[in-house]
């Protein structure tokens, strides 16, 4: 009779930890295997990394502006808003604390919104010209815009840390759209922009100048494009006008054909 030998003992081998940069390069795989445009928009605005911008995005939305006081704010982050299917992104800056933190749609509610979705409507990008409410039937055509940070900051300024958490999002919203053109509005959304690009490898060296009409090509064929922001502050002023605005949209379309 055969007598069973007892099993043989395996020495488990200790995991290996990630280097920075083998961890980045996992997490890029999870997020573009596993990421979709609706989780994108479900994780934004469960958000809650950034204790300033949440506590100030709810104090405005139970405070009002007297011109909203009967109206029920949103005062949550604001996810990204367009085509699923968008091969042009459009980089902003935050959302306003009366605008798309009341009506929770990007550029919504406020003035530049008006100067923005006129100027989309105008060069085709948009199916009609509505800025006012969320629920209007505006509808992007090969669009999407999203933010640099997505609360709305006490004086239209997040802070560096704050921008650096929403990063993720702009990351997987590139890695979600793949988008040829690029544009950001704003000379914030501008250094976001190539921050990223740098990290990802697609620019090395200095930081373009940013300027209205800069034109940027990688070396991948996406386009960087930058735009004044369209803020009451420029508009107001002169320094952004109609026609410069539209010709940055023209420029767009163009490079998108």
């Amino acid at each position: 009779m055969m007598t069973a030998m007892p099993p043989k003992k395996i020495k488990s081998k200790r995991a290996k930890s990630l280097t920075p940069t083998e961890k980045s390069t996992f997490e890029k795989a999870r997020i573009v295997t596993n990421d979709s445009v609706a989780k994108l928009a479900d994780d934004i605005v469960d958000c809650e990394r950034c204790p300033r911008l949440r506590a100030y995005c709810e104090a405005v939305a139970r405070e009002k502006k007297k011109a909203h006081r009967d109206e029920t704010y949103w005062g949550r982050p604001i996810p990204n808003f367009g085509d699923p299917n968008a091969k042009f992104v459009i980089l902003g800056l935050a959302p306003a604390a009366h605008g798309a933190n009341r009506t929770s749609r990007m550029f919504t509610g406020d003035r530049s919104g008006l100067w923005l979705y006129r100027a989309l409507h105008k060069a085709g990008f948009a199916n009609q010209f509505s800025y006012e409410n969320a629920d209007d039937g505006l509808e992007l055509i090969n669009c999407v815009i999203t933010a640099t940070a997505h609360c709305a900051p006490p004086d239209n300024k997040p802070l560096p840390d704050e921008i650096d958490r929403c990063r993720e999002y702009l990351e997987r919203t590139f890695a979600l759209h793949k988008p040829r053109v690029i544009l950001a509005l704003g000379s914030i959304a501008w250094t976001a922009l190539f921050n990223e690009l740098k990290r990802q490898g697609a620019w090395t060296g200095a930081r373009p100048t940013f300027g209205h009409g800069v034109e940027v090509k990688l070396e991948d064929g996406r386009v960087c494009l930058g735009s004044y922001h369209p803020s009451q502050q420029n508009t107001f002023t002169g320094k952004l006008t109609e026609p410069m605005f539209d010709n940055i949209f023209a420029r767009a379309k163009r490079l998108l054909k």
